[in-house]
């Protein structure tokens, strides 16, 4: 049994998976302080300066409300939205460029495969063409020099 569970975590999938969960979790934290530390202050300065108030937990305000005394935070709600969404957009472009160069070479193989291809097919056109052309040329020849005989 230790045995079979060593050879399923040593498959290459399982142990590209568990560097992918280590790398997007240390991703995600990025992003949430840049959430955090930028965009939501830029979002409240923009809420403070189109409402006219005083301070972003006045403008803010609005974003929180409670019932009961419990508070609700649309603005924590917010943030986690944006957060996925910048998450989601890095990890969708740096998921296009890898299948980018994946499908590149390949893609290149065929190309020249295409060419050399055409390339044949021309030549034997080409070859084609300067065949019947001679044999004109020689059928041609071969009259003309024909000789005269008088009657």
């Amino acid at each position: 049994m230790i045995k079979e569970f060593k050879e399923f975590i040593m498959r290459g999938s399982v142990l590209d998976l568990a560097v992918g969960v280590v790398i997007g979790s240390a991703f995600t934290a990025i992003v949430t302080k840049v959430v955090e530390g930028l965009i939501t202050p830029l979002v409240s300065l923009v809420f403070v300066l189109t409402t006219g108030k005083q301070s972003a937990d006045d403008a803010l305000g609005a974003l929180v409300f409670s019932v009961k005394g419990v508070p609700f935070k649309i603005g924590d709600v917010i943030s986690a939205i944006i957060t996925f969404l910048i998450t989601a957009f890095v990890l969708f472009l740096i998921v296009k460029a890898a299948n980018k160069m994946k499908k590149t070479p390949a893609a290149e193989e065929n190309k020249e495969e295409e060419i050399l291809l055409t390339s044949e097919d021309y030549l034997e056109q080409i070859r084609d063409l300067l065949a019947a052309q001679n044999a004109e040329k020689a059928a041609s020849t071969a009259k003309d020099t024909q000789p005269i005989t008088k009657e």
